[in-house]
């Protein structure tokens, strides 16, 4: 997902927080001090980490850090079986953000999850009893790839607040920012995880929501405070008999998250189609994609597609996975003010289709995430493309399905 770009206050919007204004001023500096100590923790536990792992990697790798993994991931409640009745269409009322207004200063579309949903209902592409519902991930389940350290420094909102990139976040308590923030997230991240299940055994899943792709375990950005696909990722080589997983990350924005996390992990092939010349910039991460296509500012639609195409043959003969990860977020239509491209809606639809037929061409589960996407447009283009998908036969909405 993006960079979030806090825009200047309007009048009405000085009016609306009034109460807060002085509260922000005086806590400014304390956010700033603690962006940078913040910062500086990581670096540091980064240094300790390399340090500890240079000295004794056979404990580390071989043992501990596995067991406990594998441990965490065999008591999850997360995967749970779903009746034939539903639809791999996973989405809950959870998902989506309100918070006194407040997430009307970002530009990403808080209520989009529901919006994309919503229109599917009335559109009769899905019935309502169809929709399976996750179960939010919770702190055992985001030990799985996060430390102790940095789920700790979510407990603070000045830590959230820069990882949203939403200021006013930092003055609020961090009881209301884990309910009104946090909270959405998780339930979200549970529903990645859910995914990768219902693809391996329905052949496709699409979590309505997800794709949190600049957050790795030790470090949130971009409005991703949860390493979501990496959690799937671990879920399904530990549940699934899954040892061989590719990410197609059509967002925008480079996705350093899972980049960082899976750095020279032979068994997860990056496939990233990003920007270059928009965040993260993160260099270091960039050499841990294995196929890394650049398209620029002002790339439309004809151009992008032709990439692709070649991209996914290219991909053919350098992995053989055995289930896809595919990011779709939308911010590369035009008209994004940070996606920076100019792809259309129709466009969107096509790359969608392309990528379902690539999967199911060879037989490969597929979980697709909806990601970023910063017009309130992005939710009926996503809403459409997954119509086509139903219209093109590539997966099931269950409308013609019995109840069981």
């Amino acid at each position: 997902m993006k960079n979030l770009v806090v825009t200047s206050w309007t009048e009405s919007t000085r009016n609306l927080f009034k109460p807060v204004i002085v509260l922000v001023i005086t806590f400014a500096a304390t956010v700033k001090l603690s962006q940078s100590l913040y910062r500086y923790n990581l670096r540091r536990r980064s240094r300790a980490r390399s340090g500890t792992m240079s000295s004794s990697s056979s404990s580390d790798n071989g043992t501990g850090v596995q067991a406990r993994r594998r441990s965490r991931i065999l008591s999850s409640k997360l995967y749970f079986d779903i009746p034939n009745s539903k639809v791999p269409l996973i989405y809950s009322s959870a998902y989506d953000i309100t918070f006194l207004g407040i997430e009307k200063l970002h530009p990403f579309d808080s209520s989009k999850w529901g919006r994309i949903c919503g229109f599917l209902l009335v559109d009769n592409v899905v019935d309502k009893n169809c929709i399976v519902e996750p179960l939010e991930a919770s702190k055992n389940d985001l030990l799985v790839v996060h430390s102790e350290a940095y789920l700790n420094c979510l407990k603070k909102s000045a830590n959230v607040a820069m990882i949203i990139e939403v200021p006013h976040v930092a003055v609020f308590p961090n009881c209301l920012v884990q309910q009104k923030v946090l909270y959405p997230f998780r339930n979200q991240v549970g529903g990645t995880i859910l995914a990768a299940k219902l693809a391996k055994e329905r052949g496709w899943a699409i979590n309505v929501g997800g794709g949190f792709h600049h957050c790795s375990g030790e470090k949130g950005g971009g409005f991703c405070a949860y390493a979501d696909i990496s959690l799937c990722i671990h879920f399904a080589f530990e549940r699934l008999n899954i040892s061989r997983v590719m990410i197609i990350d059509l967002d925008a924005h480079q996705g350093n998250g899972h980049e960082t996390d899976f750095a020279n992990d032979s068994r997860v092939y990056i496939l990233d189609v990003y920007n270059p010349g928009i965040y993260p910039f993160d260099y270091e991460a960039r050499r841990y994609i294995d196929q890394k296509v650049e398209v620029v500012s002002g790339t439309t639609t004809n151009e992008y597609l032709r990439k692709l195409d070649e991209a996914l043959e290219v991909s053919v003969h350098s992995f053989d996975p055995e289930l896809i990860v595919y990011n779709a977020g939308t911010d590369i239509l035009d008209g994004d003010p940070l996606g920076r491209l100019k792809i259309s809606p129709d466009g969107i639809a096509n790359r969608d289709e392309k990528v379902f037929r690539f999967a199911r061409k060879r037989n490969i589960p597929i979980v697709m995430l909806t990601s970023g996407g910063y017009m309130k447009s992005s939710a009926r283009v996503i809403a459409d493309s997954i119509t086509n998908l139903s219209n093109k036969c590539l997966i099931d909405t269950g409308k013609n399905m019995t109840a069981t």
